[in-house]
Order: C-alpha cells, then sequence, then structure tokens
C-alpha cells in the first residue's frame, strides 16, 4: 500500500467548483422507467464516491483532532463499503489517495484511541454526547475497517484494536444490553434513537464478514451472544428498515430471525415493491420531517439498494429481485455515477452537499448490490 497523501494534499486534487460539477445530481434522476439502461457504469460509480469523500476530507466540520476526520454513517461509512469492491470490479489492486487518506486517519484514531477527543463534547453538544459519540465511532472503525481486510483474507491488528475498542464499549447491562449508545441528534436514520439497532445489526454483519475466523474467536464469544441477543430480543419494535439491516445479519446469524419472522419480512418487502420494481424509503418506517415538510415518497436508490442486498445475501434469486436490480441499473445517472435518494428530515436543496448525504449511502449501497455475485 502507498503512504497516505497529506489531507491537505487531497483538499487540492479537485478545485471546489470542478468537483460540484462532479457530484451534482439532477432531481429527475429517479424518474426513469425500469428498462431505460443493460448496464451500469463502475467509472462513474466510482468517480461520485471519490468527489464525495474528497469534500467530506475537505470539510471544515469533519476535521477533528490530531489531524484526523470524523467519520459519517451517511458519506464516508458508504464509501468505505463499497469501494474495496467497486476497485475489484475495476481491476485497480491499491486503495486510491482518497481512500488511504480515509484510512490513514481511521487507523490513527484507533492507534490514539486513549488520547483522541470524541467527535462530539458534552460541553458543547449537551450531557451524554461523548459516550455516544465515543460508542459510534467505536462500530463504525471495526465496520469500515473490516471492508478493508475481508478481501485480503487477513485481519490487521488495528482491526482488531478497533473490535476490541468497541467490545470494551458495549452494553453490558440494561434492556439494551449487547448494543452500543448511538449518535442522537434526531436526525433519521444515522443519529437517531433508531440507529442503535441498525448500526449493531451492521456490527453483526461485520464480525461475520471478519477474516480469520473472527466470528469464532472465544475471546469475543461473549459479547458476540449479548450482540446476537439483543438483536433478537429487539427485533419486533423496529422500523422496517432496521428489519431489514437484521435481515442481512441473519444471512450469516440464521437464528437471529425465526423462520415465521423471515417468512413475514420477505412477504411484506414483496408487498411494499413499486410497479417499477424500486422500493421507496417512505414505506420503511413512520418517519417525519423535523420541518414539517412531506417526505419524498418515489422509489429511491437507497430503499432498492438495502432491500436488493439483504434478499441476495438470503438467497433469494427471484423476479423481485431481479426487478429491483434492473432498477437499479435503469436509474443510475450516468453523468455523475449516483443514485438519488432523499433526506427523512429535511426538505433539502439537491443539489447541496448536506441534500446528497441520503445519495452518498443510496450510491454505496447500489454498488454492493448490483456486484452482489448471484
Amino acid at each position: 500500500m502507498k503512504a497516505p497523501q497529506p489531507l491537505a494534499a487531497l483538499r487540492s486534487i479537485v478545485p471546489a467548483t470542478v468537483l460540484l460539477a462532479l457530484v451534482s445530481l439532477p432531481s429527475h434522476a429517479a424518474d426513469k422507467p425500469a428498462t431505460a439502461s443493460p448496464t451500469w457504469d463502475r467509472q462513474a460509480a466510482a468517480r461520485y464516491l471519490e468527489g464525495r469523500e474528497i469534500w467530506w476530507q475537505s470539510w471544515d466540520r469533519a476535521q477533528k483532532d490530531h489531524g484526523t476526520l470524523c467519520v459519517s454513517c451517511h458519506t464516508q461509512a458508504p464509501f468505505a463499503l463499497a469501494m474495496p469492491t467497486l476497485r475489484h470490479d475495476l481491476g485497480h489492486a491499491q486503495p486510491s489517495d482518497t481512500e488511504q487518506a480515509m484510512l490513514a486517519s481511521i487507523q490513527k484514531r484507533v492507534r490514539m484511541w486513549n488520547e483522541v477527543q470524541p467527535f462530539y463534547s458534552d460541553a458543547v453538544y449537551g450531557a451524554g454526547k461523548e459516550v455516544e459519540s465515543r460508542d459510534a465511532e467505536s462500530v463504525l472503525n471495526a465496520v469500515m475497517l473490516t471492508s478493508y481486510d475481508a478481501p485480503t483474507g487477513h485481519l490487521s491488528d488495528t482491526t482488531r484494536d478497533a473490535f476490541a475498542h468497541a467490545w470494551a464499549l458495549q452494553s453490558a447491562a440494561g434492556p439494551d444490553a449487547g448494543s452500543w449508545v448511538w449518535q442522537n441528534f434526531d436526525y433519521t436514520p444515522w443519529e437517531s434513537r433508531e440507529s442503535q439497532y441498525h448500526w449493531a445489526a451492521l456490527m453483526a454483519v461485520a464480525v461475520a464478514s471478519a477474516p480469520d475466523n473472527y466470528r469464532n474467536n472465544p475471546a469475543i464469544a461473549a459479547n458476540l451472544t449479548a450482540l446476537l441477543g439483543y438483536l433478537q430480543n429487539h427485533y419486533d419494535a423496529q422500523p422496517l428498515l432496521n428489519k431489514i439491516v437484521a435481515l442481512r445479519a441473519a444471512a450469516q446469524f440464521p437464528s437471529l430471525l425465526t423462520k415465521p419472522q423471515r417468512s413475514a419480512l420477505i412477504d411484506l418487502l414483496y408487498t411494499l415493491q413499486r410497479p417499477d420494481g424500486g422500493w421507496s424509503l417512505s414505506d420503511l418506517g413512520a418517519w417525519k420531517r423535523r420541518d414539517g415538510t412531506p417526505l419524498e415518497t418515489r422509489s429511491d436508490g437507497y430503499a432498492t439498494a438495502v432491500i436488493t442486498l439483504a434478499l441476495e445475501e438470503n438467497g433469494v434469486a427471484n423476479p423481485h429481485v431481479q426487478h429491483g436490480r434492473t432498477w437499479l441499473i435503469a436509474n443510475q445517472d450516468k453523468t455523475t455515477g449516483a443514485w438519488t435518494a432523499w433526506s427523512l428530515n429535511k426538505n433539502r436543496d439537491p443539489q447541496s452537499d448536506a441534500g446528497k448525504f441520503m445519495s452518498d449511502a443510496a450510491t454505496g449501497y447500489a454498488v454492493l448490490a448490483l456486484a452482489h455475485q448471484k
């Protein structure tokens, strides 16, 4: 692996005006019929994800102590999950400079875990934010680093340390034992109360995908048992989006869901599929925007990608899955490379950087769904 490029140098790679033009999303991107295109553009998807990560690394609000970066559920995590798969498909053996800068920041924070400050302090953001921030970061670090270790077949010492930090912060008692206190700024689905279950399920997915048979390491047996117990015990109370992520975890840990739970969930997803082949995030929870504006109800890239991926990982291969894949292929914007999704919290300007957060997630997960081997 090449030495990570300094963050300051990365910020000069693409001028801001060029970067904005590169990643702008047209508002009609999700209106195309499901037969518009037979293929998807991997290069364009990589270009979009890289551009958004370059922007994230240059944003002043992402800058943290010791020259590190905040990890973000909506932009950096999907980038980290998708890029190893995307690079493999494109024949790029080494992580890009942008990826290396991201990894260098995560690895530095893992190494300096007892020295770096939480992303959010109690003094500035209110009581409890340091615990929320620390717990959430520990899980995100493990999930993101595992995404890079999995293709190599070896779990690095740094990733093992990241898991160890997360297990040390796992709730050991109370109704949420087995999970992590999550960052809660009332921004759904990434920074809200329900995010706790969502990312606990993704932590289970990461444990299962970690190489070197990590899931069977006796040292984590009690932690993993507590995690799976939390996911089982809290499943029924979750919004549908979280149940879909639990379905992904259940592909690796079949006992997590009972057969009736699994069948009922999959049948419900079939009924929610739109005639165009896609799914809408507005159907996956009792969402209400904090600004009072109505939710976007069209099929979107995030809901369609997450559901299609969950079904694929559970061995489902039927017209519902094929129609989902067809919708994703048809609705990639070939200019920007992105898949469109809309905020559950505000009626955001789709051309703004914050307005693209859900599209960042949609694009990362669409890559995973379309690259999945059937």
